[in-house]
């Protein structure tokens, strides 16, 4: 069960690394008026999005496994995998996005800086769920 979990915590943290810096880049490609910089930002988004996939199926496996496998219970974990799907969600609109920006679609800056939050908002709330185990 440790191994699991150590690799469960390994691919959260490189999942929550492209949750973080993907709309961090997409607010330095909202601020890009060239062409040479609107197609290296394409091909960093598009590549890191692709990086950050793979972990988030990893993330969202092992976590599964803990659960189902070794009898994991309580209403902090209901919360947690509500939390989680919300992040899975949100990585797919973030795939969304990508492509919306490869079209030449942007929105404003700012709108990328506030989504740029939720990743942040959520992981505290799962840590503190996970370490904590607050009874409701």
């Amino acid at each position: 069960m440790l191994w699991i979990k150590a690799f469960h915590i390994i691919f959260v943290v490189t999942w929550f690394a492209g949750l973080f810096y993907l709309p961090r880049l997409f607010v330095y490609h909202a601020l890009t008026d060239d062409e040479p910089g609107h197609a290296r930002f394409v091909v960093m988004e598009r590549r890191l999005y692709r990086f950050t996939t793979p972990s988030a199926v990893l993330a969202i496996a092992l976590g599964l496994w803990l659960w189902w496998g070794f009898g994991f219970r309580g209403a902090w974990l209901d919360i947690k995998v509500a939390l989680v799907a919300v992040l899975a969600a949100y990585h797919v609109y973030l795939g969304v996005l990508c492509r919306e920006l490869a079209a030449g679609h942007k929105r404003s800056h700012r709108f990328y800086r506030i989504i740029n939050e939720i990743p942040a908002v959520i992981l505290m709330a799962i840590v503190i769920l996970v370490v904590v185990k607050p009874r409701f």
